[in-house]
C-alpha cells in the first residue's frame, strides 16, 4: 500500500506505518455509535447550586490558591473563514444588479448580509475599516456604502492586502468596543483570567494553541497588551503557547478507503479536530487547568456571572478532589467500600457493571480505587434553548458499565428510536466551560493520553481539488478524549455562553458596548 516516498512522509509527521494502517482500518470499520442510557437531570448525572452553594464554593476555591498551580488553557489555533462564510459566499456571486440589490434587503433577518452593512458602524472593527479602505481605494467607507460597493468593502475585511479578517485567527480580531479602544478576544481572556486564574502569588498564566501561520501575531499582539491588563489588575501575567503536533494528524482516504492522492502523487494528511489538542493539554503540568474556546468571551458587563461560576466550578473541583483522597486513603486501610462507591455512583458520574456486586471485598476495594484515582473534570452545562450538538448524557459500556459523557450529536445513531427519544429529550448543552484535575493524591500528573475512548472518533466526507475524500477526527477534547475521567456536570447560567460562530453573532446585544 505504501511506496518508500509515502513512509517517508508518514515519518516526516512523526507518525507510523502501523499507525496509519489502524486509521485506515476505522475508515473501513467506522466508529460505533454512543449508547444512550438516559438523560442526566437535577440530582442524578447533573448538580444545581443554590446561591448559598455557590458561595460556599467560591469561598473554597479562594481559600486553597496558595500553592495551587493554575493554568487558563484556550484552544485558539483555527482561522476566522468559518465565521464569515456568509460574507465569503456574497463576495463571490453578488454582481450588483438591482434584482440581487432587491433580494439582499429582502432579508433583513440578525444573520443576513443586509444587517451586516447596515449596522457595520456598530462593530468594534469598523474604525479600522475605514481606515483600511481609505487607504486602499482612496475614498471613504461612508461613500462606499452608498455607492453599494459591497464585494470592495468585503474584499478589504476579508482579504490581503487589506485586513485579512477571513484569514486571521479569531483570537486575533477585535470583538468588542469600549470607550478607550476595542479588544480582542485574547484581551478577554486576559481580562477573565486576572479576576478568576490568578494563583496566591497574583501570577495568571494563560496558554494558547496557535497555528504555525499565526504564532507571530498572536506574540506580537500580547507583547502590545500585556503589560496594560498586568497594570490594570495588579497581577502577573504570564502566555504560552503550543501548536497542533503534525503526529496527531490523520490520513484521508478516497471513498474506497484507499490512502488519498494529491495531484503529485503524495498522500493527504489532515488535522483531526480539536480531540488532536490532548496532546497540547497533555503537556500542561498545572493543578487547575480552566479550558474554554477562544471566541465565548463577552465585554465586561456581563462578565460577573461568568468569573463567579468559573469560581464556581474550580471550588467544585478542589472539593471532591479532597473527598477523593479521604476515600482513597480508606480503602487503604481495607475500610469505605460503600462510602466510595457511594462518591462514585452519586457524585462522579459512574456506575459500574453488574458483576461488580460479586467481587471480593478486596477486588471491589481494588476496582474502586483504580476508578477513583483518574483525571477529575468539573463541567458546567448550560440549559437548552432548542441548542444543537454535543451535550450531557448517561452513557452504557460494553462491560455493563454505565458513566457521564459529552457526546456529540454525530455520535448518536438517530435511527434508533430509543437513542432518538434520549436524544430529543436532552435539557441541557455542552458550552466547553472545563476545569480539569489531572494530577493525583501525589500531586503526580497523569498521562491523559491513558484515559480516551478511541472509537469515539468522527469520519467525515470533504472534497480537495474537486474530489470526494473521506477525513477522520481524533476524539474530541471534551467528549472521547476524556471519556475515562471522574466527572461532575453542573448547571451554569445560560448568559456565561456566548460564542461567536458568525459575523453577525458580535451584534447581539451581549456583544455590544463594554
Amino acid at each position: 500500500m505504501f511506496s518508500a516516498s509515502d513512509l517517508k512522509q508518514i515519518s516526516d509527521h512523526q507518525l507510523t506505518r502501523e499507525g496509519i494502517t489502524a486509521q485506515i482500518e476505522k475508515f473501513k470499520s467506522g466508529f460505533p455509535p454512543s449508547d444512550l442510557s438516559e438523560n442526566i437531570q437535577m440530582g442524578k448525572g447533573l448538580k444545581q447550586l443554590t446561591a448559598e452553594e455557590a458561595e460556599k464554593m467560591i469561598t473554597f476555591y479562594e481559600n486553597h490558591l496558595e500553592g495551587l498551580e493554575i493554568v487558563k488553557f484556550v484552544p485558539a489555533s483555527g482561522a476566522a473563514s468559518r465565521m464569515f462564510k456568509s460574507l465569503f459566499a456574497f463576495l463571490m456571486d453578488y454582481k450588483g444588479t438591482d434584482a440581487e440589490y432587491e433580494k439582499m434587503t429582502s432579508d433583513q433577518g440578525s444573520g443576513s448580509i443586509f444587517t451586516f452593512f447596515k449596522k457595520l458602524d456598530q462593530f468594534a472593527f469598523y474604525e479600522d475599516l475605514k481606515a483600511a479602505y481609505q487607504k486602499a481605494t482612496g475614498t471613504s467607507l461612508e461613500e462606499a456604502q452608498l455607492k453599494r460597493e459591497y464585494t470592495q468593502i468585503l474584499d478589504v475585511l476579508l482579504n490581503e492586502p487589506g485586513m485579512n479578517y477571513g484569514g486571521l485567527p479569531k483570537g486575533l480580531l477585535k470583538f468588542h468596543q469600549y470607550p478607550e479602544g476595542p479588544r480582542t478576544p485574547v484581551e478577554e481572556h486576559m481580562v477573565e483570567g486576572a479576576q478568576y486564574a490568578q494563583d496566591g502569588n497574583s501570577n495568571v498564566k494563560i496558554h494558547f494553541t496557535v497555528s504555525p501561520d499565526h504564532m507571530e501575531k498572536f506574540m506580537a499582539h500580547v507583547s502590545e497588551i500585556q503589560s496594560r491588563y498586568e497594570s490594570l489588575f495588579g497581577v502577573k501575567i504570564e502566555v504560552s503557547y503550543s501548536i497542533q503536533k503534525p503526529s496527531t494528524d490523520t490520513i484521508a482516504v478516497d471513498m474506497a478507503n484507499e490512502p488519498f492522492r494529491e495531484d503529485d502523487g503524495s498522500l493527504l494528511f489532515r488535522p483531526a479536530g480539536h480531540g488532536a489538542l490532548l496532546e497540547n493539554l497533555n503537556d500542561i503540568d498545572a493543578d487547575v487547568i480552566f479550558l474554554k474556546n477562544i471566541d465565548n468571551v463577552v465585554p465586561d458587563k456581563i462578565k460577573t456571572e461568568t468569573i463567579r461560576y468559573k469560581k464556581v466550578i474550580a471550588g467544585i473541583l478542589l472539593d471532591y478532589q479532597q473527598r477523593i483522597r479521604l476515600a482513597l486513603t480508606d480503602l487503604d486501610k481495607g475500610e469505605g467500600i460503600e462510602e466510595a462507591l457511594n462518591l462514585l455512583e452519586n457524585h462522579l458520574g459512574y456506575r459500574p457493571g453488574k458483576d461488580f456486586g460479586g467481587l471480593p471485598d478486596a477486588q471491589k476495594r481494588d476496582f474502586l480505587a483504580q476508578k477513583l484515582d483518574r483525571p477529575l473534570r468539573i463541567c458546567g452545562m448550560v440549559k437548552s434553548d432548542g441548542d444543537t450538538g454535543g451535550g450531557p448524557f448517561w452513557v452504557a459500556a460494553k462491560d455493563g458499565s454505565v458513566s457521564l459523557q459529552v457526546v456529540e450529536t454525530a455520535q448518536i445513531d438517530l435511527s434508533n428510536e430509543k437513542q432518538k427519544e434520549i436524544f430529543n429529550k436532552s435539557t441541557h448543552f455542552n458550552p466547553v466551560d472545563v476545569v480539569c484535575g489531572v494530577k493525583n493524591k501525589a500531586g503526580k500528573k497523569y498521562n491523559l493520553l491513558d484515559y480516551r475512548d478511541m472509537d469515539t472518533g468522527f469520519i467525515t466526507e470533504k472534497s480537495k481539488d474537486g474530489k470526494d475524500l473521506k477525513a477522520q477526527e481524533l476524539p474530541g477534547l471534551w467528549n472521547g478524549s476524556m471519556a475515562d475521567w471522574n466527572t461532575v456536570f453542573v448547571e451554569v447560567p445560560a448568559i456565561t455562553f456566548n460564542p461567536v460562530k458568525s459575523v453577525n453573532d458580535l451584534l447581539k446585544p451581549q456583544h455590544q458596548g463594554g
